[in-house]
């Protein structure tokens, strides 16, 4: 395992086709989207073990066949056939193929979640915010409908058709609510408590939370507003969730705001200086001025793409 303490070289990635590019961990995919879907035994053919690396994507893996482990942040655990494990964005990662994997890989951004699942997607599925999920394994039957979605969806992702995208969407959409009746009713789906753990799932669904309230001030969106709604001093809270994401609690917030607004924008035809009160801007030109330094494009240009 990594030290948590000793991180600073690990890598970061986006896609998971940038991470198979740059690492030589598996056979070279493509990807024109945030959201993937690849058999197993496709990108891997042979055992490998990854470097320790860190993902900012959802992960979700079936591995019918094979033998294999993976690790999250200073956790390992080992699949066997019928299992199904996720992942979230921000942990330390790796994973080794030691036997051929049969199966599927499905990764998304947040991004997609909210533009083809649903904007408020956390409040449906609360699990993609579940700091450490051990695998689940599941009885044959329960898997083999999980494995046959995902054998729908690669079949019309793979498709050039116009609509492909929301007809993905959906099986994905089903494919999530599946996973989220198994996990509500396997004695065998327990959370990792941990209290850096609690910190960090804890700030993320308040995270969550305030971006669905109707009016969002400027100040409900500062570290320290966070840090107190769990009685923990701003400096203290920072640092862990710093040290457990890679990222600080102010990225999290900037980029749940950027999320958000693209949402708003690609989405309604709220005016922008409408989202830009509505996200917790005082100004209208603070608005723009953040979301093109942070995407590179104004509002408008966003809209218009």
């Amino acid at each position: 395992m990594v030290s948590m303490k000793s991180n600073s070289h690990i890598k970061s990635y986006n896609k998971l086709s940038d991470l198979y590019k740059n690492e030589n961990v598996g056979n070279t995919i493509l990807q024109d989207a945030d959201f993937t879907i690849h058999r197993m035994e496709t990108v891997h053919q042979k055992p490998v073990t990854s470097p320790v690396f860190r993902a900012n994507y959802f992960s979700f893996i079936l591995v019918k066949s094979g033998k294999s482990f993976y690790t999250i942040d200073e956790h390992k655990f080992y699949t066997k056939p019928n299992t199904l494990y996720f992942t979230n964005p921000g942990h330390l990662k790796s994973f080794g193929i030691e036997d051929v994997v049969h199966g599927f890989i499905i990764t998304s951004s947040e991004e997609y979640l909210k533009k083809y699942i649903n904007s408020t997607v956390f409040d449906e599925f609360e699990f993609l915010l579940t700091e450490i999920v051990p695998p689940c394994f599941l009885d044959k039957e329960r898997f083999e409908e999980l494995h046959h979605l995902a054998a729908q969806i690669i079949e019309e992702q793979n498709k050039n058709a116009a609509l492909r995208h929301k007809i993905v969407s959906s099986l994905f959409m089903v494919f999530l609510l599946k996973v989220k009746e198994f996990l509500m009713r396997d004695d065998s789906f327990k959370i990792e408590h941990g209290r850096d753990s609690q910190i960090v799932s804890r700030f993320k669904k308040d995270l969550e939370s305030t971006f669905r309230s109707d009016t969002i001030k400027n100040s409900d969106l500062q570290v320290a507003a966070f840090a107190e709604a769990q009685q923990l001093h701003p400096a203290y809270f920072s640092t862990v969730v710093k040290s457990k994401t890679g990222k600080s609690a102010n990225h999290w917030i900037q980029d749940k705001t950027i999320i958000e607004a693209q949402a708003l924008l690609a989405k309604s035809s709220t005016p922008i200086k409408e989202i830009a009160y509505r996200l917790g801007f005082n100004e209208p030109t603070h608005f723009s001025k953040f979301f093109k330094k942070q995407t590179g494009k104004t509002p408008n240009q966003y809209r218009n793409l």
